[in-house]
């Protein structure tokens, strides 16, 4: 079986609109590793005017899964992360230590509103890389700002930010706009990372092998490797892609 590392994924417990409790996740990482998952970033939602768990909490909540798989036979890495809804102050926060990089890289997972315009996610990007930061950007399928104009991704690889999509996107669990907007940036070359982002152990469980397969079958091997395995490994290793 081939092995994946998933970047996106709302797994702790009793944190977000993810895993209601331990049990959850557990299902969830029993479901990860018969995908293949090796390794996940768990990166909870940061969120501005919210009550967002300190670093310490979720290493604590990290630590208790690490218990639970030790006694289910599960082996899977675990590192911490957060998914930010930008907002300027969530550097301070970095900076503070009161939230989390990815697996303590200088890569950050950044997500907008839906319908946020081009303009305020250029922006937003641009910040975090005049703050020293490498820039992913979460499920870009959903930004109808960046969806509609096809030149508008490579304007942000061209930045220097990264590029992250849903696997349930591509596969088409989001509806056919989704679908075929991934497939397209794929095609183009413009995708650095396929995630679960995951929530709960049913309809948006996590799931990649799939994906996998149908991205080495459509595109390449080699590019499913890079998206799945290769480009996850240089943020846990904290290098450039």
């Amino acid at each position: 079986m081939k092995s994946y590392i998933d970047i996106h994924s709302h797994i702790l417990p009793g944190i977000d609109d993810g895993a209601e409790n331990f049990e959850t996740s557990m299902q969830m990482l029993q479901i990860a590793q018969k995908q293949g998952i090796h390794s996940i970033i768990l990166t909870p939602h940061y969120k501005p005017m919210h009550h967002n768990a300190h670093p310490e909490s979720l290493a604590a909540l990290r630590e208790r899964l690490l218990e639970g798989m030790k006694g289910e036979g599960l082996d899977i890495g675990l590192y911490l992360g957060n998914e930010f809804y930008f907002h300027s102050g969530m550097f301070q926060k970095l900076e503070e230590k009161q939230a989390c990089t990815m697996a303590g890289s200088a890569y950050v997972l950044i997500e907008f509103g839906p319908m946020d315009s081009f303009g305020t996610i250029r922006n937003g990007l641009y910040e975090a890389l005049s703050q020293g930061y490498r820039p992913i950007l979460a499920h870009v399928e959903r930004y109808g700002s960046v969806s509609s104009q096809r030149g508008r991704v490579e304007e942000m690889v061209q930045m220097g930010c990264y590029i992250q999509i849903n696997a349930g996107s591509v596969m088409g669990k989001f509806g056919f706009a989704a679908r075929q907007f991934t497939k397209r940036l794929l095609g183009d070359g413009l995708v650095h990372f396929v995630a679960t982002d995951s929530h709960n152990a049913g309809n948006r469980s996590p799931q990649l092998a799939e994906c996998e397969k149908y991205i080495s079958r459509k595109f390449s091997g080699e590019y499913a490797k890079r998206l799945f395995w290769d480009n996850p490994l240089c943020v846990i290793r904290d290098e450039y892609i």
